[in-house]
């Protein structure tokens, strides 16, 4: 007999050959794992979710139902993508002049423990810095720094968010988390974790 799948794959859905899908991951319904992807251990994978060749994913990443992580795409570990954002990878598309394969896409990267809210857009060729938190609808048009609180139609920062996801309390330099307790330190626009300076 067989060893079986340390991973759930509903019946619904189609994995391509040439996919590697770690422990613990599950994908449930109508989704397509296409050909040279890559995805973790104990990810969580929604409804009617696609992805593209050769996009990797962490582990522990979470993807809400109806989006498309499309070829050029990385995701850290610790992700969330919101029900229903988009990302892009083509960053000029025309249908008469089309431009398919990894020279015309432009890679996105999401990293460690960002956050991204439902019906977000994040435009191709920028990243998304770690612990990052997307608000729901922005439309990302450049690079996230670490930890940014980004909001609006095109996203701009407002604030900071802790690596829990509490917004953080104004502050000149310093501020502990009043959920969590962790502390950062702001130098030259840029937050720190005050174990990441250690």
């Amino acid at each position: 007999m067989p060893d079986q799948p340390k991973y759930f794959v509903h019946e619904s859905s189609y994995i391509d050959s040439n996919v590697e899908i770690g422990e613990g991951t599950k994908i449930w319904h109508f989704c397509h794992i296409q050909s040279g992807a890559k995805i973790g251990k104990h990810c969580t994978l929604g409804q009617n979710i696609n992805v593209g060749n050769n996009v990797i994913i962490g582990n522990y990443v979470k993807i809400q139902n109806n989006v498309s992580v499309y070829e050029g795409v990385t995701l850290e570990d610790y992700v969330f993508c919101g029900p229903s954002m988009v990302f892009t990878n083509v960053i000029d598309p025309r249908c008469k002049y089309p431009q398919r394969g990894s020279q015309f896409y432009r890679p996105t990267l999401v990293r460690e423990g960002a956050s991204i809210g439902a019906n977000a857009t994040i435009v191709c060729g920028n990243t998304i810095g770690k612990h990052a938190f997307i608000g729901a609808g922005a439309v990302v048009t450049k690079d996230v720094p670490d930890y940014a609180l980004m909001v609006g139609v095109p996203a701009r920062q407002v604030g900071w968010a802790c690596e829990c996801g509490e917004i953080l309390p104004k502050f000149m330099n310093k501020v502990k988390c009043p959920r969590c307790g962790l502390e950062y330190v702001l130098e030259n626009n840029k937050m720190h974790a005050k174990n990441d300076k250690e």
